[in-house]
């Protein structure tokens, strides 16, 4: 697919810089075939099918932004942490992202309060390896006590304290990702009390999100797109929960891509609609013309222009579809992106 078909004027106006008053106050696009329709968040405890089984990916964000300063001129370093690599002579390494005024070269070291930290080595793909020195203490859990969100850069703001609850899914778990699985921040307890009420079952899997959901496609044609690699796990229990939904003929809902790009990834060559027990990393970009395995259906948000998520929900509920849908979405005046309004696509069996 060539990326200038995902292009679409996006005006900076409709970017939500900031969380609507209530989590289950955004407006719903409702994409059903061929028409469209405006709705509410509110309506999709009514909107899922009884029995349904919804997905959710509950990773949570890490606190991972810091602002340090060089060793020796002070200058201002922000670096933000990805994953904890490995232990080595009491220091943890991690693989980060950085940005200062001079660039930071291997050898680089950077004072935190009390905390040194040292560049170790840099990749390709502009990734580096951080030595930290937290004299014994875990670093992830300063980061969760001291350590900003990383709120995506198109927002041009930093973390509040407002974020620090609505940039995390009410289901949050273990802290492992470097962004929100954002169509999971419109649910709230109340929705899922109202979905249990109508036989809808929850399950859970992992996909940790990385910097590469932000990166630009730089390519011509996707195909030549390096897509980045994530980490996911389903275990055995979303395994039977598909297959029980399966055998009571109920649809798979996705909450997010991220749900989508797991469950595909763990999609079970040999039975149709099922999925394995699956850990590792995935690869998969999912454009027009992928063969949908095991997801029928799609609560997500919208995204930017020429991104590997806006093929993936194109490929997912049509490319004509998906388009017409986003010239409607600006045309309505909807927020987009990360803290934006979302879009219900239901029925892609059907």
């Amino acid at each position: 697919m060539k990326t200038a078909d995902l292009d679409y004027e996006l005006p900076e106006a409709l970017i939500a810089a900031h969380p609507t008053e209530r989590r289950d106050g955004a407006r719903l696009l409702i994409v059903d075939r061929e028409t469209l329709r405006d709705g509410l968040v509110t309506e999709l405890s009514e909107l899922i099918p009884e029995g349904a089984l919804l997905v959710v990916n509950d990773t949570r964000v890490r606190r991972a932004r810091i602002f340090g300063s060089r060793q020796g001129s002070g200058g201002r370093i922000e670096l933000l942490f990805i994953r904890r690599a490995s232990l080595v002579d009491g220091r943890e390494h991690w693989e980060a992202i950085g940005r200062a005024s001079k660039p930071l070269r291997v050898g680089t070291r950077i004072d935190w309060d009390e905390l040194r930290l040292e560049v170790l080595s840099k990749s390709a793909e502009g990734t580096m390896l951080v030595a930290v020195d937290a004299g014994g203490a875990d670093f992830e859990q300063i980061l969760d006590q001291r350590g900003h969100l990383p709120l995506p850069p198109y927002m041009r703001r930093v973390d509040e304290i407002v974020d620090l609850e609505r940039y995390q899914t009410v289901y949050a778990r273990r802290t492992a990702s470097a962004a929100a699985p954002t169509a999971g921040l419109h649910l709230t307890p109340d929705m899922f009390a109202r979905l249990r009420e109508r036989n809808v079952e929850v399950a859970r899997l992992e996909l940790e999100i990385g910097l590469g959901t932000f990166r630009a496609v730089t390519a011509a044609d996707l195909d030549d797109h390096p897509m980045h690699a994530e980490a996911f796990a389903v275990g055995p229990e979303l395994v039977q929960a598909v297959h029980a939904a399966r055998e009571r003929g109920a649809p798979i809902v996705a909450v997010g891509t991220t749900v989508v790009r797991a469950l595909e990834s763990a999609a079970d060559p040999e039975r149709l609609g099922q999925v394995r027990v699956a850990h590792g990393e995935t690869r998969l970009l999912i454009q027009p013309g992928y063969r949908f395995r095991v997801v029928d259906s799609l609560l997500t948000n919208f995204h930017v222009p020429q991104s590997t998520l806006l093929a993936l929900v194109s490929a997912f509920a049509g490319y004509e579809a998906v388009m017409a849908a986003y010239r409607h979405a600006v045309a309505a005046r909807y927020r987009f992106l990360s803290y934006g309004d979302a879009m219900w696509i239901p029925n892609r069996r059907a």
